[in-house]
């Protein structure tokens, strides 16, 4: 079974909120990023992660956030990870980028090193390709914010162990998560159904039908979502939901998953949602 030492690699807002989780189960936590900027930035970005778990979760603040922080080790070296049981892999959804990041970290990882390849759409089976061993990876695709969502979706590639699936189910559920484990195939479940709702919810934008207001406004009080498709989306990020579309088409060749024009001209014009300032929402 896992020690007491995970690493993360990329220090973005999911890999901060991850370090959170795991940092407040308990775990010691290196966060790794190779950009100073990124893990300069890093402890702020956990503490505001923190305070706004603590306003959505009920419990959240029972665990101090100084005793989380030391918990922590920020560094832009992979020093210490040749201890790490588990890797969480959280760099950028690029698979050149990801690739590249395989080949530095298996030549470093403990030999029994479980790897949590966290994407969103790139199949599982593929990244692990990239891994001496691919049978020890297995997919965790965390939601977004991940201190407050609980479920979390387990891919299962064409090589992963049943001991990885166990070990990692058990490794979630110490983070008191609710895995669901799932087969292999390009976005899964989770972003096969809603990249499609959140695309068309953007053509409907743009043919003027609603505005982003109305749209979101129906599927919260028609249909109970707690967050429009439309807020989802900036949430995530334009540019994250775009560059996952192009994924799903590239790889299903169908054309239901063919980008909104309109979702491609804002991105392009830099209006990428919450990150940014501006999307279908000011913020």
């Amino acid at each position: 079974m896992h020690n007491r030492l995970i690493a993360i690699i990329g220090a973005g807002v999911m890999g901060c909120a991850t370090a959170l989780d795991v940092a407040r189960a308990g775990y010691r936590v290196i966060l790794q990023d190779i950009s100073a900027s990124v893990i300069e930035h890093a402890p702020d970005v956990i503490r505001r992660e923190y305070r706004s778990a603590c306003f959505l979760k009920q419990g959240y603040g029972q665990v101090p956030l100084d005793q989380i922080m030391e918990r922590i080790s920020f560094q832009t070296q992979d020093e210490g990870v040749e201890e790490a049981s588990i890797i969480i892999e959280n760099v950028t959804e690029n698979l050149e980028l990801k690739k590249e990041v395989y080949a530095r970290l298996y030549h470093k990882a403990r030999p029994d090193a479980l790897f949590a390849l966290n994407t969103s759409c790139i199949s599982v089976t593929k990244l692990a390709s990239f891994l001496p061993d691919p049978g020890r990876a297995i997919g965790v695709h965390l939601m977004n914010p991940v201190p407050v969502k609980s479920m979390v979706e387990v891919i299962k590639g064409h090589h992963t162990t049943e001991d990885t699936e166990h070990e990692m189910v058990a490794f979630l559920e110490t983070l008191d998560k609710s895995p669901v484990v799932i087969e292999d195939l390009p976005g899964f479940v989770s972003n096969r159904l809603s990249h499609l709702l959140m695309n068309e919810a953007a053509y409907i934008v743009q043919d003027g039908i609603a505005t982003p207001e109305q749209v979101d406004a129906i599927m919260k009080k028609g249909f109970n979502y707690q967050m429009g498709p439309l807020e989802t989306a900036d949430l995530i990020g334009l540019d994250t939901v775009v560059h996952s579309l192009k994924v799903l088409y590239d790889s299903y060749q169908d054309p239901k998953f063919r980008c909104c024009p309109m979702l491609q001209k804002m991105v392009d014009a830099g209006q990428w949602g919450r990150k940014t300032g501006q999307g279908f929402y000011a913020y």
